[in-house]
């Protein structure tokens, strides 16, 4: 692997529910794809990288904020699970010089932004990066949203961090690319028809190339099964920051499954031809 040739991609991935990933599941295996999907990335991509930023959907603060912590601790946002999953552990260090950089970038870009010292990392980083770097030895900041969820806001911001690509940082939105809490299926059942039709409109638009892709995106919730899919956007916007950092060149879809009654896909944005998704 190596990343001295081309930037690193980026990456939107599903971050399942929960710790589900790791705990008995019914019906069982129903996560099995996914884990096995992200316990591959890296390989497939092609890519190791020398740090990791990631955009969870479970940060919002009133203005873009970095975790600058040395080593931060995990923040089990998330209840009524066993008791076993409140004690999982993912001890990757933090990397204060990257997120250091993110803010001067963002910064020379006129966009505010803060840092923070205690808040650990929440289950959108710790629980898929388990599986995708199970060792822990790649350090890893975390940047929140930016509370109002401006879609321009967040492409902008995506545009501001792409050059981190050529310094070996990969990019990770972390989401769900259709989370509608009221209408997830604890079992088998069909598929949401909006999940679907916003699934078929979301693959679409993210294999665009980059300004004609970002049009679309603005407008998410005015697309098939859009809103229904997201009664709020906080699972989506991710995307959104990976999609812009990932360049000009059109997105793919890297993988799809059907999970509790949704169509769930993970997206990669800037691979290179060497890089096989």
């Amino acid at each position: 692997m190596t990343t001295s040739s081309h930037p690193l991609p980026t990456v939107f991935l599903p971050h399942g529910a929960g710790p589900c990933f790791f705990m008995d599941w019914q019906p069982a295996g129903l996560w099995e794809p996914m884990a096995a999907w992200l316990g591959g990335l890296t390989e497939s991509l092609k890519v190791e990288p020398r740090a990791i930023l990631v955009i969870s959907a479970h940060w919002q603060a009133d203005t873009f904020t970095v975790n600058a912590q040395s080593a931060p601790s995990l923040y089990y946002d998330y209840y009524g699970f066993p008791d076993h999953t409140y004690h999982l552990s993912w001890p990757a260090q933090g990397d204060p010089a990257l997120a250091a950089e993110v803010r001067e970038q963002l910064a020379e870009a006129g966009i505010a932004s803060a840092e923070e010292h205690h808040r650990g990392l929440d289950h959108g980083v710790f629980i898929p990066l388990k599986l995708v770097f199970p060792k822990a030895d790649v350090p890893v900041v975390q940047l929140s949203l930016k509370k109002g969820l401006d879609p321009d806001e967040h492409l902008a911001l995506g545009r501001v961090l792409a050059p981190l690509r050529e310094q070996g940082v990969l990019i990770i939105g972390s989401g769900m690319s259709y989370h509608n809490m009221a209408r997830f299926k604890r079992g088998d059942g069909p598929v949401d028809p909006d999940s679907r039709a916003f699934d078929a409109w979301l693959s679409e638009t993210v294999a665009l190339p980059g300004e004609a892709r970002a049009s679309r995106l603005r407008d998410w919730a005015t697309a098939p099964g859009g809103r229904e899919s997201h009664p709020e956007e906080e699972h989506l916007l991710p995307l959104f920051v990976a999609a812009a950092a990932g360049g000009e060149a059109p997105g793919v879809k890297a993988f799809e499954d059907e999970v509790m009654g949704s169509v769930q896909s993970a997206f990669v944005f800037g691979a290179s031809s060497g890089q096989a998704t």
